[in-house]
């Protein structure tokens, strides 16, 4: 059976089916555990945990946690590159919580 690149598959595919997996691939970008954002961003453990000026196991340890201080999230996404925002969602708008910005730095 002959190999076919997944563009051409879902190319052939009805409009309103791509626009269902365009949907839920927006939805699967948007929230991701610590983890999977280290990877996204092409980093290893090893090396964020040089970038934070902690060892390796740390950066496991932060991963794994249910509960972390804002200071050192602030600090993993910093590292990464990235800026936390923390957001208070409602159901007619969503507010910027600016109280913590500059934790990490």
């Amino acid at each position: 059976m002959p190999t076919r690149k997944f563009q051409e598959l879902l190319e052939e595919m009805p409009a309103a089916r791509r626009k269902r997996i365009a949907k839920r691939v927006q939805q699967a970008l948007a929230a991701m555990p610590l983890e999977e954002l280290r990877r996204a961003r092409r980093m290893t453990q090893v090396e964020l945990a040089q970038t934070l000026g902690v060892n390796q196991g740390e950066v496991s340890k932060i991963e794994h946690r249910t509960d972390v201080y804002l200071s050192t999230l602030a600090g993993y996404v910093e590292a990464l590159g990235g800026r936390l925002e923390i957001r208070a969602v409602f159901p007619d708008r969503e507010m910027r919580i600016n109280q913590f910005e500059g934790l990490a730095r």
